[in-house]
């Protein structure tokens, strides 16, 4: 990453006001950023993954702008019910570590270290802390604490509420979501157990464990184990005080759990606790929302094999998994890089629809996308250019610029492999200091700003890849040979399909993917 001067001010569009904003740090240079992590319960799916790699471009890009970013990203490894709405049920690990008779932390081992494995093989970076809820209760104890004394908390047979009603007398409870309290509670079902609620929207900063609960500590009002909420409320708090720059998360946390941290902080010492909440939007596949119970969700091994995992394999990591046929969704297998390129082409705030179609496009712009890599490497200056690099530049900062435009960002991306193309045919020309720029640029914003690398093009290039093409290339000699044009036209044509070249020269036959 490098220091650079932003071309414009950087606008992020903030769910709280509804309105694209200038971003202005509370402490310039340094920035504080939180990103709800996953509950380590499961392998994330590739819903949960967008969300994940979306904030790590942004992370990117403010460390490319100079500031100086700490960026908190937690692991949720107890008190996330199944019914995450109402905050009942059973904890999510607990349950996971009762039917494989195992320590609910061996559970969340198994999940952390898969979800390590999955962002590193997205290339994304690590974040800069990353707390766990189990790591942090004597926080989230004191916070209750100081909720209860400030009159916005209390106990009832051993677990503690968050008075919703009491609150919504000082501050307004549902402006992150834009529902009114009414709405709110029309929309709140009733559910057993909540008759020890003073409110139908009061939500648990503290549960007490019932006998068979796993997973509990001592506090002052007995045996229990905190509420998912209050968990960011605390961790955020902790490395990132009480007021911080930038909140994000899915856009399906907005209703109840960014609402409900909203709330605590603001109970517990009186300020408003983010100035700018940043949310994702969701996955769907062919039109229907990514999720376990249509069956439809893609886990990244998946993804990468085109393989359906089975469904009696507990999955440590990728590499541990057992598959079954084909997935249901996929065809084929993608590259990582080809996942994290086809999530770029949308602007994370846009739903994504996830299709064989659609990647197998993205396949083919990441693919130019990289040969135009290797082409730059290749290109010679000239005394005088016949390209702007600094209108090129410009564009791609105010792309970044406006809240993340990673879309747009990319069309002038590939303005730059045709211009990149043009020079290599002798159509345009480009001086040595300006090629220095453009190769700047290039890699700055493709491989530093969105993450991505060549991975299609490193196993292009391997052995075995070599050695089919080669062959290839043999037998569509052979039948030149025997002038049999017909069949020498249509491997080349084919393989231009694919987006592969075939060179032919005095020294041969050489091959290169397509720019």
């Amino acid at each position: 990453m490098t220091n650079q001067t932003p071309v414009q001010e950087l606008f992020i569009y903030n769910t709280l006001s509804r309105t694209k904003e200038k971003f202005e740090p509370l402490a310039a240079p340094f920035v504080g950023m939180y990103v709800c992590g996953p509950t380590v319960y499961s392998d994330v799916h590739l819903g949960n993954c967008r969300t994940f790699i979306s904030f790590d471009m942004i992370f990117r890009y403010l460390l490319h702008l100079g500031y100086k970013v700490r960026y908190v990203r937690n692991i949720t490894d107890v008190g996330h019910l199944t019914d995450e709405d109402a905050g009942e049920g059973e904890d999510r690990i607990g349950r996971r570590a009762k039917l494989e008779q195992i320590e609910p932390m061996e559970i969340v081992q198994r999940y952390t270290h898969g979800f390590h494995e999955v962002m590193a093989l997205f290339n994304a970076l690590p974040p800069s802390i990353e707390p766990s809820a189990t790591g942090h209760i004597i926080e989230q104890i004191e916070m209750t604490k100081a909720i209860i004394d400030n009159g916005l908390g209390y106990e009832a047979n051993g677990s503690v509420y968050f008075d919703v009603e009491k609150f919504t007398t000082q501050y307004n409870y549902g402006a992150l979501s834009g529902r009114t309290l009414d709405e709110q509670i029309n929309n709140t079902r009733d559910l057993d157990g909540q008759n020890e609620k003073r409110g139908r929207l009061d939500f648990a900063l503290w549960k007490q464990a019932k006998p068979e609960h796993l997973m509990r500590w001592p506090s002052p009002w007995g045996d229990g184990f905190p509420g998912w909420h209050i968990e960011c409320s605390a961790m955020s708090r902790k490395y990132l005080g009480e007021s911080f720059d930038i909140h994000g998360g899915g856009m399906d946390l907005i209703p109840t759990h960014h609402t409900n941290e909203i709330a605590q902080s603001v109970g517990c010492c009186g300020k408003t606790p983010v100035r700018y909440w940043m949310h994702t939007n969701m996955l769907t596949v062919n039109g229907k929302k990514m999720s376990k119970s249509l069956n439809n969700s893609i886990l990244p091994v998946e993804l990468l094999t085109g393989m359906s995992v089975a469904a009696d394999s507990p999955v440590a990591t990728p590499s541990l998994a057992k598959l079954s046929g084909p997935h249901n969704v996929l065809t084929r297998g993608y590259s990582p890089m080809t996942a994290r390129f086809f999530m770029m082409q949308t602007h994370y705030s846009s739903t994504l629809d996830f299709s064989n179609e659609a990647l197998d496009a993205a396949e083919k712009g990441f693919m130019r996308l990289m040969a135009g890599a290797r082409q730059l490497t290749k290109l010679k200056p000239a005394a005088q250019s016949s390209v702007n690099i600094a209108e090129l530049r410009t564009a791609c900062y105010a792309a970044m610029n406006d809240d993340f435009n990673t879309p747009i960002l990319l069309a002038h991306l590939f303005d730059a492999v045709r211009m990149i193309n043009n020079i290599a045919d002798g159509r345009e020309t480009i001086t040595e200091s300006d090629l220095a720029q453009l190769t700047k640029l290039y890699n700055e914003f493709i491989f530093d700003i969105m993450g991505l690398k060549d991975d299609i093009g490193e196993s292009a290039t391997g052995s075995t890849t070599e050695g089919l093409m080669q062959l290839i290339i043999k037998m569509r000699a052979e039948a030149r040979i025997k002038k049999d044009f017909a069949t020498s036209d249509l491997v080349r044509d084919e393989l231009a399909k694919l987006n592969i070249v075939l060179k032919d020269g005095k020294e041969g036959t050489g091959w290169d993917i397509k720019a």
